[in-house]
């Protein structure tokens, strides 16, 4: 069994990090030290974050509330899983995302600003995407868009793919490569 990491949300609003054994879900070690490393950089230019995540359904979020001085940068996140709750709390365009199933370059920026205007926030990073195939709509290979904005403007927007791997992992890997752009981007 392994030591799992857990973010559990209290009555109050913060994060606590609750160790639990179980076998397949671990915070990876290395998406904990690219967070770190991103923060340092927020911290030094004094510059506060906000995540809104779909494809990887708060595995950034748990990862920053783990990060050292969390709470002098990052502002919060918000997980929106389906078109409904992307177009109500972050402003997606709904006709767009609809005719996309919510995963395209143009849903991810608007993610990513919504979120920072949510949040009150410099940066806004929104990632959306596929964890795992879905077949009744041909999607076999997997990927997502993951978008930066800065001061409600759009700074860095890519593609991203992932290998056939298990959906805890793919979103692990989706996240490891958000931070690494992160990180080279405000650098």
């Amino acid at each position: 069994m392994s030591i799992v990491l857990r973010c559990l949300r209290t009555t109050i609003g913060y994060h606590l990090p609750i160790f639990i054994k179980q076998k397949n879900l671990i915070m990876d070690s290395e998406l904990i030290k690219l967070t770190d490393k991103a923060g340092t950089i927020l911290l030094r230019k004094n510059y506060t974050i906000a995540v809104a995540e779909s494809v990887t359904s708060g595995t950034v979020q748990c990862a920053f509330s783990l990060a050292k001085n969390t709470i002098s940068f990052y502002q919060g996140g918000i997980t929106v899983y389906n078109i409904g709750q992307k177009c109500r709390h972050l402003s997606v365009e709904p006709t767009h995302a609809i005719n996309c199933n919510c995963v395209s370059q143009q849903v991810s920026d608007q993610m990513a600003i919504g979120v920072a205007r949510m949040f009150t926030s410099d940066i806004g990073v929104g990632i959306t995407g596929y964890a795992s195939p879905v077949p009744e709509q041909d999607v076999k290979k997997l990927f997502a868009f993951m978008s930066i904005s800065k001061n409600g403007r759009i700074i860095f927007s890519k593609k991203i793919n992932a290998a056939q791997m298990a959906p805890y992992d793919v979103q692990v890997d989706y996240a490891k490569k958000l931070m690494r752009h992160l990180f080279n981007i405000l650098s």
